[in-house]
């Protein structure tokens, strides 16, 4: 009896071939959840810290995105070499460890379209971190450190997020950080009609602050920043005055509301200028919240009379009050997570079986 010699091709053939390989994507990072506002500000990202930041990432990662928001600082690599955690806090320069999350493969591609569709947002719902997320994704690409799976990873973060809102109506009753912070002053002062405000900032929170002042009905708004074009760009543009930053102080006693929306490194109100506004109106309290990271208002502005001072943190009270109309649309927001995300894993075992196929059968030929 003759047995045959089997070819290379029918090996192939009746041997399993090599398993894909688990999807290398991760993310690391810390938000609301997990850290108060004195520890998310250690690792907020400033300005002119971003090259930084990417440059010391992306020697532990092939690929990097980071995601930064008043909320949440998180790092997205795919590619991984070596210890993500460890990664993470040598960017930022502070033990970090206790309030740091990480997920891996599918479990952080599910936790990416999550926040990108505003699920996991202190305001379950909100629409700017979709825009966050783009952003961030266009910083990585500008820069080559987004390539196939990162792309495909935000892609189809962002098609989550614009179905959630599409599909489940989630979005449809405003509620943000921006508008709980005005809730906030109507409960503490009752009419603002008769109030002035004063925004620090003039980015896309404080244009949201300063949208939901007017519809409460403040008339008298001053917008402050330290580039005085984008200050007057934003008061013409919503109806306000705009206030150069250096006559900041100057222009505090006119304020019955603070908010503070902006980015500094180091304290732009001190207790002792909210002190000496104050005692230019008597009688006349100031409230003011600082939704900064990192806060730009001194926490010792709290311990002045006639100040009350309130941060991201105390907005939560607030904010889930205004969250049970929404709740109910989401088992059917995670339904279209958990869909998207299965179309990925698809991909991923498509690509990875495709590319394991080819690596066995050039071994073969050779």
């Amino acid at each position: 009896m003759t047995l045959a010699c089997p070819t290379a091709r029918g090996l192939l053939a009746r041997r399993p071939g090599p398993q894909p390989a688990p999807l290398d994507f991760l993310v690391v990072g810390l938000n609301h959840q997990t850290a108060p506002v004195e520890v998310r500000e250690r690792a907020a990202v400033r300005p002119g810290e971003e090259d930084a930041l990417l440059g010391h990432l992306s020697r532990h990662a092939e690929e990097v995105l980071l995601l930064a928001t008043c909320n949440r600082t998180e790092v997205y690599l795919a590619g991984v070499q070596g210890e993500a955690l460890a990664a993470f806090e040598g960017a930022w320069g502070h033990e970090l460890l206790e309030h740091l999350y990480v997920y891996r493969g599918e479990e952080a591609v599910r936790h990416l379209y999550r926040v990108t569709a505003g699920l996991d947002s202190l305001v379950i719902g909100e629409t700017q971190i979709q825009g966050q997320v783009k952003r961030a994704w266009q910083s990585a690409h500008a820069r080559g450190l987004s390539r196939t799976l990162m792309n495909k990873v935000v892609q189809g973060a962002l098609a989550a997020g614009k179905r959630v809102r599409h599909e489940t109506g989630l979005s449809d009753k405003v509620v943000s950080v921006s508008s709980a912070a005005v809730e906030l002053a109507q409960a503490a002062l009752g009419d603002l009609s008769q109030r002035s405000a004063l925004i620090l900032g003039a980015g896309e929170t404080a244009e949201l602050t300063l949208t939901h002042l007017r519809a409460a009905g403040v008339q008298d708004v001053l917008v402050v920043n330290r580039t005085p074009e984008r200050a007057r760009a934003l008061a013409e543009k919503l109806g306000g005055r705009a206030c150069p930053a250096e006559e900041l102080h100057a222009a505090l006693p006119e304020a019955d509301v603070v908010i503070a929306s902006s980015a500094a490194p180091h304290y732009v109100v001190t207790a002792q200028n909210v002190r000496e506004a104050l005692a230019q109106r008597p009688g006349r309290a100031m409230f003011l919240i600082d939704i900064s990271v990192p806060r730009i208002l001194d926490p010792e502005i709290a311990s002045v009379p006639g100040a009350y001072l309130y941060n991201l943190d105390d907005l939560t009270a607030v904010v889930q009050r205004n969250m049970r109309s929404r709740r109910a649309a989401l088992p059917y927001a995670e339904a279209i997570i958990r869909e998207l995300g299965s179309d990925l894993s698809r991909w991923h075992l498509t690509r990875a079986t495709q590319l394991a196929r080819q690596s066995a059968l050039a071994l073969a030929s050779d």
